[in-house]
């Protein structure tokens, strides 16, 4: 298992706050790695570091709008000073901010800048923060962090969806231009998880049954293909899309068909 060890590996994730970020976070140091925690809020990031420091590796958290491309540059420069050097970045950080369900003509230009610039411009920041101190080291992990609807529209879903297929297709495009340079890249696309941003939804759909395995991923399950992403085991993985779903998109990018089975009526 030597090659899942990220002992002495530095990881930066943004978003690490809360939800997924923080689980990938938790699961990255219980891996060994030394884990700066990156978000608005400064409180959630203390406390996540403060965790990993107590499970053994450095925590560092760092407050950080990575909409704001001076904070992202003082992001990667902090922990460089700090932990002396970035071997994973965790592009998490993400918004959904009710686009779902709006009709076109009621999203604001500025819900719509929002949204992109929050789940897409913030990973492009991020990434170029990052990418030459990759790539003069020799090696690096990119992991982003897209979402289903980023490879199949929702019904009135536009910045939400938009961006999201933006994040796969910037996977793509910095796999294709730094993996000479020994940094992969990857995506993580994470279906409908356990998180303090689903909440609202499960009080609708509480036992997740349109997921075909019948319930609802766990952030820790994430984590563990986020280790998987930033360790020497996926070295030649580089480009890739992982679907973490339960099945979801198994169908197919379309709906998939999938219902609950419920009893005929006699």
């Amino acid at each position: 298992m030597e090659s899942w060890d990220l002992a002495g590996k530095v990881a930066v994730v943004t978003g690490g706050g809360s939800g997924l970020g923080k689980a990938m976070a938790l699961a990255l140091g219980l891996a060994g790695a030394d884990v700066a925690v990156a978000g608005r809020r400064p409180r959630p990031i203390a406390e996540v570091a403060e965790a990993i420091l107590a499970a053994g590796t450095r925590g560092l958290a760092v407050q950080t709008d990575v909409t704001d491309s001076a904070q992202v540059k003082n992001l990667i420069t902090r922990v460089i000073d700090e932990l002396g050097r970035v071997d994973i970045l965790v592009n998490n950080a993400g918004i959904v901010a009710d686009q779902g369900g709006v009709p076109m003509w009621e999203v604001s230009d500025q819900e719509w800048r929002t949204v992109i610039d929050t789940n897409l411009t913030s990973a492009f920041y991020c990434s170029r923060a990052v990418a030459r101190h990759m790539v003069d080291r020799g090696s690096g992990k990119i992991i982003n962090v897209a979402s289903g609807f980023g490879l199949r529209g929702g019904r009135d879903n536009y910045a939400y969806a938009s961006s999201k297929g933006g994040v796969v297709q910037l996977t793509r495009s910095l796999a294709i231009s730094l993996g000479r340079h020994g940094v992969t890249s990857n995506c993580l696309v994470p279906g409908y998880f356990e998180t303090e941003g689903t909440a609202a939804s499960r009080e609708n759909l509480p036992d997740a049954r349109f997921i075909p395995v019948g319930r609802a991923g766990m952030p820790a399950e994430l984590g563990s293909a986020a280790v998987l992403l930033a360790s020497h085991a996926s070295d030649y993985m580089n480009g890739e899309t992982f679907i973490i779903d339960g099945g979801g998109l198994a169908g197919g990018y379309a709906p998939t068909g999938h219902a609950p089975v419920v009893p005929l009526d006699a």
